[in-house]
């Protein structure tokens, strides 16, 4: 059952689940944007690529 659907009911345990499941996603989602948007800044920063280190 989806909240879109005529029959859901918002009951307790519905929303402790579709509270959980929205944060993991957000916390997912959060995660890839830094993640790619990093990746991004890193491969237009015109520091010659070299990860010398030492």
């Amino acid at each position: 059952m989806f909240p879109f659907s005529f029959e859901w009911i918002w009951d307790g345990s519905h929303l402790v689940f579709m509270g959980g499941l929205w944060y993991a996603v957000s916390i997912l989602g959060a995660g890839m944007t830094y993640c790619i948007g990093k990746a991004a800044y890193d491969t237009l920063k015109q520091d010659g690529g070299h990860d010398d280190h030492h």
